[in-house]
């Protein structure tokens, strides 16, 4: 065999490590759990943060001006456009391009470019 498993001089560390393996994952949670709660005051006060932009009034809702606006409702304004539509009027053809066919006709031969 060429090469040995075992290395020439081994490290004290490295030994502690292959007989205790507890050692290197006992730090390793630590830093993880640690690192949760450091990093939760930092998330609170984002959420503080955005709490306090959406608590804030503009200036319509201070004065109360977003009570005398009417809700939006698309039927009613659907019915309002149906009854204008009722209304005297006319429709008006107006006269196409030179270049365009009537609706439905297709063209029989292609447009001339100048």
């Amino acid at each position: 065999m060429p090469f040995s498993s075992k290395p020439i001089n081994p490290s004290p560390l490295h030994s502690r490590l292959k007989r205790n393996p507890a050692l290197f994952g006992v730090p390793f949670l630590l830093i993880i759990i640690g690192a949760s709660f450091g990093l939760q005051t930092f998330t609170q006060t984002r959420y503080d943060l955005q709490d306090q932009k959406v608590k804030q009034m503009s200036n319509e809702q201070a004065l109360g001006l977003d009570r005398k606006k009417k809700k939006f409702d698309i039927r009613e304004e659907y019915y309002k456009l149906s009854a204008a539509g009722e209304q005297d009027w006319e429709p008006k053809r107006i006269a196409r391009p030179n270049d365009f066919p009537e609706s439905g006709v297709p063209p029989t031969e292609p447009p001339v470019k100048p």
